[in-house]
């Protein structure tokens, strides 16, 4: 198992989304974030956005819907060309309905839980799912402190994951950097989601790179990876 790298473009120039794209065309996954002004206080861009940045990447885009009702909007984003789609469990009506139809229509299906939501409720829906995503800060803006109490939750997901023998992808978001992702790899992350980390470098394809050596070296001797 890889650690896999995503940045995020909200951390780019949105001015020049193909460039910002293209410098970190080493990278796993291009994270869009979608926001509505409305779950999240911030509103940033869309379908039509999602549909170029498509034709003028070859990464795959992995875009993380902070909307109001993802049951509507999520599978429009598959056909904009998202490769993963990301939805709030928060704001799902019929999570394991729209994780379905997200699959059915080609791309991998992924549920995002804020700070605050609990793992546990949520394990029976797992199976239904290709990602897990972790929110480390919470939603709605860049640039935040990671929050450290997260990891014990980080933990216990891997554990879930675990004990069902699932090949799930556990993702974080939120304040990973090159001083935060080895903790974050250590319980029980796979896939990194970094934007100031990377867009803030004068070199962001070097800092993909950077990110990923740490994230494979604590990945290396993590527990969770060996233990089973």
């Amino acid at each position: 198992m890889a650690p896999q790298i995503s940045p995020s473009i909200l951390s780019a120039d949105f001015a020049r989304l193909a460039e910002e794209a293209k410098a970190v065309e080493g990278a796993d996954w291009l994270h869009v974030d979608v926001m509505d002004n409305h779950f999240v206080p911030n509103l940033t861009l869309g379908v039509p956005v999602v549909e170029s940045l498509a034709r003028a990447t070859d990464t795959p885009l992995d875009c993380h819907l902070m909307i109001e009702a993802p049951d509507r909007w999520a599978p429009q984003y598959v056909e904009a060309g998202a490769g993963s789609v990301t939805f709030h469990v928060e704001a799902a009506t019929a999570p394991v309905r729209l994780a379905r139809e997200i699959r059915a229509k080609g791309a991998r299906a992924s549920m995002a839980l804020r700070p605050a939501t609990p793992i546990e409720p949520y394990e029976d829906l797992l199976p239904e799912l290709d990602m897990l995503l972790i929110m480390t800060v919470e939603p709605g803006f860049g640039g935040q402190a990671f929050l450290d109490i997260m990891l014990p939750k980080i933990r216990r997901t891997r554990e879930l994951i675990s004990k069902h023998g699932l090949e799930l992808w556990l993702q974080v978001d939120g304040g990973v950097s090159v001083s935060t992702i080895e903790r974050c790899a250590d319980a029980g992350a796979d896939v990194f989601v970094a934007g100031s980390a990377v867009y803030g470098a004068s070199d962001p394809a070097e800092a993909v790179r950077a990110l990923r050596k740490q994230a494979e070296a604590s990945m290396a001797k993590a527990s969770w990876l060996h233990d089973h």
